[in-house]
């Protein structure tokens, strides 16, 4: 009696504690990245795109890019997030900058760089270890055209089962030179959930 208690044991307590425990995913497959998924009622990398690819789009249609003959000098600003999430600013910001290089319409000062790029000039220049002829000198770089900055908030409504989220990014474009606004503009985004029914 104790032996065959013994033996049901072995095997029943595995399966129970696979069933308690966190369930691991172990099956997978590629999918499309421009794929739309809702997992759950949280920001996520489709509404990132999408808001990204729209405001791209609306500055490249601006005359203050469309209507330039070389290429003017952006440099991009981390958006400020206003809203309740923790939601990495670092890669909507690195999505609109990415959006608008591939338009080849403009080009980009990175900021976060510059004191790895100093370091870099004191390296080549003053080290003694560089060729002077291929060493870079102070001075040459390029002054920056516009800077590019913005504010991403969201607004929550719950009524019964259904919950309504709208998240708002408004990016706008100032002149260095004047400090006046050249292009202003915002990308609405309204998703609608339900509250799943649970029956035991």
């Amino acid at each position: 009696m104790k032996k065959s208690l013994l033996i049901a044991m072995v095997f029943v307590l595995p399966f129970i504690f696979s069933c308690s425990g966190p369930r691991a995913f172990t099956k997978g497959e590629y999918t499309d990245a421009d794929r739309v998924i809702l997992l759950d009622d949280r920001y996520n990398d489709s509404d990132m795109r999408i808001m990204a690819d729209a405001l791209v789009k609306s500055l490249m249609d601006h005359p203050v890019i469309k209507a330039k003959k070389k290429p003017p000098v952006l440099q991009v600003e981390t958006v400020t997030n206003s809203t309740h999430e923790h939601i990495d600013m670092d890669s909507l910001t690195d999505k609109i900058r990415t959006a608008l290089i591939k338009t080849g319409k403009v080009l980009f000062h990175d900021k976060g760089e510059r004191k790895r790029m100093s370091d870099e000039y004191e390296y080549q220049n003053r080290s003694g270890n560089v060729d002077p002829s291929t060493s870079k000198p102070r001075g040459y770089q390029v002054g920056a055209d516009y800077f590019m900055s913005g504010d991403f908030a969201s607004h929550v409504q719950e009524l019964g089962k259904k919950k309504v989220i709208y998240y708002k990014l408004t990016l706008k474009v100032t002149d260095i030179k004047t400090g006046l606004i050249v292009w202003t503009d915002e990308k609405e985004i309204k998703k609608l959930y339900k509250k799943r029914s649970y029956s035991m």
